[in-house]
């Protein structure tokens, strides 16, 4: 049921999912020093961006997302499952900027990219979330909704690309009939609201399915 399950939860969740997700606060987590630029590999065209995009995002970055070769964060999801629901509408008229991905309850969170963990709480919107970085420090990735953390996952973890991280749940304002990983990727923000930067969509830059290693 690891591929079968959430393409058929995909299409019955997402008529069902009517929630405003966003995104959490809470302390903030020390980053390390900046480690060296990523070796850039021949990876063909970077795919485009879909929908709209903050002025800050530029196409440098786009090009390091591709670099990174994202993982679909749920364990057993194909990439052909996958809906774009970006730019769904939510209260007062914002763009999701984010996806949701319908899976069971309990299905494996895994870490679309290899990972710094920088904070983890439990909100009313987010329900329980991490907020993890890259090395290089340009992006940031947010999981949210989870039922729970995996065992002992902790603040400064170094987590690779395929590893557990969380569980899929309907914690915070997610519908509790509902399960699904509400998915987002940014830019990192600026001084201490590094985890607050402008959203980038990631449907067209997932390169592998959800696989554990």
């Amino acid at each position: 049921m690891r591929t079968s399950a959430p393409r058929l939860l995909a299409a019955v969740g997402m008529a069902l999912l009517v929630s405003a997700c966003s995104r959490g606060a809470s302390t903030i987590a020390a980053l390390p020093e900046r480690a060296p630029s990523d070796l850039r590999r021949d990876l063909g065209p970077v795919p485009e961006h879909a929908g709209p995009r903050s002025d800050a995002v530029t196409d440098d970055d786009l090009a390091l997302l591709w670099q990174r070769q994202l993982m679909v964060p749920v364990d057993g999801y194909p990439r052909r499952a996958l809906r774009d629901n970006y730019t769904a509408r939510r209260e007062g008229g914002r763009i999701h900027g984010a996806l949701d991905i319908v899976a069971p309850r309990s299905t494996p969170v895994l870490a679309t990219t290899d990972h710094v963990i920088g904070r983890l709480l439990e909100g009313p919107v987010g329900g329980i979330v991490i907020y993890a970085y890259d090395a290089e420090e340009r992006f940031v990735y947010y999981y949210a909704h989870l039922e729970r953390y995996r065992r002992g996952l902790a603040v400064g973890d170094r987590v690779a690309k395929g590893s557990v991280i969380g569980y899929v749940g309907t914690t915070g304002n997610a519908p509790p009939d509902t399960p699904h990983l509400h998915f987002q990727v940014m830019k990192r923000g600026r001084g201490r609201a590094w985890w607050d930067g402008p959203p980038i969509n990631p449907y067209s830059f997932f390169a592998t399915d959800g696989v554990r290693p």
